[in-house]
């Protein structure tokens, strides 16, 4: 056994908590496909959104922590609904009325509304697997209307069929009265108009395979449940898919909860096992209220992007799943700067701290090293007082405070600057308001301009620090966070900021007096 699959086996990580649940299901053995298969979802009548990413990188964790403690080859498939029936037209897409036309047929029977694919279906897959790509997941994209169409999922269909009765009796007491009349596992895709319909099933042939139901001008139709020919309901159709793939792992969101429970119970009816996997919380706007697309009031995957980089919403999504989480602007400066705390403690852990370190799952055991860290809470800081949004600015600054360091070889530092740079812009900068000192904070703030100019020529960032702490006990301030908050205030126009230590190293000690002093001076800091 190796060093880390023993250190793996006993990590509190998450992941691998999980994959030991996994690794538990298979019973230390290769499933008759010969590979453990982990999947995820996706209703493709969307587009890919934050959830998508949370689950498939999530998912994708597990994946990897079950390879340190098996050799069981594995997979993990992005499955795409693509034969669901359209039952709204989305709003933010072209061509609205020519889509309404097709309301009912599967997704991948419905023109592009883009023009740019076969169907609206595949436009969306393509956008799917482009997104999934640019993250560099590792996975296999898989289509439920190519399933259903070639066969793949026929016996499975026919083993449906046969359960019938027990598969129906799962689901009725869900359903209200007339839902229940005239529920069926099966809908019947129609020959004539291509739509997936909601019609009584009124008799069934086991050994021939088929279905009778009633059209909608009361005629009775007989049908194969297999080809293509019929869709499953959604928790019927979700079971039989575990049992005719051999899913071994799947996760899903609180909501899912009650049909993670039926669709398990019909997995065991058809003769299969239902997957192991575990629920997770869902994500909440700023007033803790849930995010729902349809409102638009939660944050995008290119909203998150334009301000950090995805390692940084990687470690958001490792983070606490099982607890809700509030997902709004404000979080994204904090979590970079964890995910660069982590990063930074990496090298020097021991093998059983790296490996519970999110930058270890994040980065697929093999977090990048680089030496020039420096906080986004700084860079943000730095981009406000200098009022700039010039990336060269910044740099300046930068390559001062560490001689040597350039955007070539710090490129994860370089890429922070960018984001700073656009974060300070849209969220910074319109909210700044300075304000004056009141008499106490203008002795303060004097005693630390002199303090400044008096240390040694070699002072740190950690010496800076001390002097601002013991300026600010010296003086009658509540507390010393009244004092930073006082600093922060009227020397960057805003509630909260970095250490001011760090600060002061990298913006400069004489452009630090020199800040100070125009401060006292009553001058208009915002210009």
């Amino acid at each position: 056994m190796t060093e880390l699959r023993a250190v793996a086996e006993n990590s509190k990580a998450w992941p691998f908590a999980e994959a030991r649940e996994v690794l538990k299901r298979v019973g230390g053995k290769a499933p008759e496909s010969g590979q453990v298969l982990f999947e995820t979802g996706y209703g493709p009548s969307g587009l890919p959104h934050i959830g998508t990413f949370g689950e498939v990188a999530r998912t994708s964790m597990v994946r990897h922590a079950f390879a340190q403690l098996s050799d069981l080859p594995t997979r993990l498939i992005a499955f795409s609904d693509d034969m669901d029936g359209l039952r709204k037209v989305p709003d933010n897409i072209p061509n609205r009325e020519m889509m309404a036309e097709h309301l009912g047929k599967p997704l991948t029977a419905i023109p592009d509304p883009f023009g740019t694919h076969e169907s609206f279906g595949h436009h969306n897959n393509a956008r799917l697997r482009a997104f999934l790509d640019a993250f560099g997941f590792e996975y296999e994209f898989v289509s439920s209307t190519e399933c259903y169409g070639s066969g793949r999922f026929d016996a499975a269909l026919l083993r449906v069929l046969e359960c019938y009765d027990e598969v129906t009796n799962v689901i009725l007491p869900t359903l209200g009265p007339e839902r229940r009349a005239t529920y069926s596992p099966f809908l019947p895709v129609c020959p004539k108009t291509g739509r997936v319909l909601q019609a009584p099933v009124v008799a069934r042939d086991t050994q021939a395979g088929t279905i009778v139901y009633e059209d909608s001008e009361g005629g009775r139709v007989e049908t194969p449940v297999t080809g293509g020919r019929c869709k499953l309901q959604w928790k019927a159709d979700w079971a039989m898919r575990w049992y005719a793939l051999g899913v071994e792992y799947e996760m899903s969101g609180k909501d899912l909860i009650d049909s993670v429970r039926l669709s398990g119970r019909i997995c065991r009816i058809l003769g299969g096992t239902p997957p192991a996997g575990f629920t997770y919380e869902l994500f909440l706007d700023e007033k803790g209220e849930k995010i729902s697309k349809s409102k638009g009031n939660g944050l995008a995957v290119e909203d998150w992007l334009s301000y950090a980089p995805p390692e940084s919403l990687a470690l958001f999504m490792f983070q606490k799943p099982k607890a809700a989480k509030r997902l709004y602007f404000d979080v994204i400066p904090r979590t970079v700067d964890e995910y660069l705390s982590h990063l930074a403690a990496f090298p020097g852990q021991e093998p059983a701290k790296q490996i519970d370190n999110p930058a270890w799952h994040i980065h697929r055991g093999e977090p990048p090293r680089e030496e020039a860290h420096l906080s986004y809470n700084v860079l943000l800081n730095l981009a406000s007082v200098c009022h700039t949004e010039d990336k060269a600015v910044l740099w300046h600054f930068i390559s001062r405070y560490r001689p040597g360091v350039t955007a070539e070889t710090a490129p994860i530092l370089d890429r922070l600057v960018d984001c700073a740079i656009t974060y300070y812009r849209d969220f910074v900068k319109p909210a700044k308001a300075y304000r004056l000192p009141d008499e106490t904070e203008r002795k303060a703030l004097g005693e630390l301009a002199d303090a400044i100019e008096a240390l040694p020529a070699d002072a740190d960032a950690q010496a800076l620090q001390t002097e601002v702490y013991e300026i600010g006990k010296r003086h009658p301030f509540p507390d010393l966070k009244s004092w930073f908050r006082a600093l922060y205030q009227i020397l960057l126009g805003q509630n909260e900021g970095p250490r001011m230590g760090s600060f002061i190293a990298l913006y400069g000690r004489a452009e630090t007096v020199g800040l100070i002093r125009r401060a006292l001076a009553g001058e208009d800091l915002s210009a």
